[in-house]
């Protein structure tokens, strides 16, 4: 499995890649075409399985770019997809509970004073 980092920077029209701890370094005249070349570079440095990637902007003239070269790769996203839904859903049905049990207790706590908000 290999992992390539690359910093990216806008220079006029032109964006330029140089790798984090390495030696792959390309250029094109878009993002998109530049990832392209980067995933090529990095499958010919090790072709050893499936490609993820990553792609995100630091500032509007430069970005950061990672290829996973191997590893695990998750097919059908759809099973994946369900799991965080479902907790989703049972941490929203868990924050009323959560949200009444806090009501309890300012209650009791302004009994504890000897007054209450009604007399």
């Amino acid at each position: 499995m290999g992992v390539f980092t690359f910093v990216l920077r806008k220079s006029g029209a032109e964006w330029t890649a140089k790798q984090h701890s390495g030696d792959i370094e390309d250029s094109a005249s878009s993002t998109y075409d530049l990832q392209r070349k980067l995933v090529n570079a990095a499958r010919a440095a090790d072709s050893s399985g499936a490609v993820q990637s990553s792609f995100s902007f630091v500032s509007p003239s430069s970005a950061v770019f990672q290829v996973v070269v191997g590893g695990a790769v998750f097919v059908g996203g759809g099973a994946a997809a369900a799991a965080p839904a479902g907790g989703a859903a049972a941490e929203s049905a868990a924050a009323p509970a959560a949200e009444k049990k806090e009501e309890k207790v300012e209650e009791e706590e302004d009994e504890d004073f000897g007054m209450s908000l009604f007399d």
